[in-house]
């Protein structure tokens, strides 16, 4: 017997007794929901992150081949599940996401900051001067 102990997919237990196997399964609470998509979130962002196809990103064609393009997918299963979980949907999220692209721009132009100096301001800057 092969334990798992974590969230799957809907039809897996269905998939499973096809097989000619079976399974023990449970309906989780709310809270156990949360903490087991957290759980599943991580292991498929770690299933994408240990795939080849992250250090070939930038052959889309490649890309589009390899499994990266299905762990892809996983991770937006279950951030629907969990936007679905607090009460909104993917396609509200997907908005907003847009709204602060617009705003704050995407991670294309691969922008890393080292550090912010902080300006202590004079007099002059407060009273709305600029200096040189």
């Amino acid at each position: 017997m092969k334990k798992y102990n974590k969230l799957v997919r809907d039809r897996i237990p269905e998939l499973i007794k096809k097989s000619g196997k079976t399974c023990k399964t449970r309906r989780l609470s709310d809270d156990e929901y949360r903490d087991r998509l957290k759980e599943k979130l991580t292991e498929e962002v770690g299933e994408l992150l240990k795939s080849p196809c992250v250090e070939e990103i930038a052959d889309i064609i490649e890309l589009l081949k390899s499994p990266c393009v299905e762990e892809i997918a996983d991770i937006i299963e279950v951030l629907e599940a969990i936007s679905s979980n607090i009460g909104s949907s993917l396609p509200e999220v997907i908005e907003i996401k847009e709204k602060k692209r617009r705003e704050r721009g995407g991670f294309s132009k691969r922008i890393f900051l080292e550090h912010v100096n902080e300006i202590e301001s004079s007099a002059s800057d407060r009273s709305g001067e600029t200096r040189d």
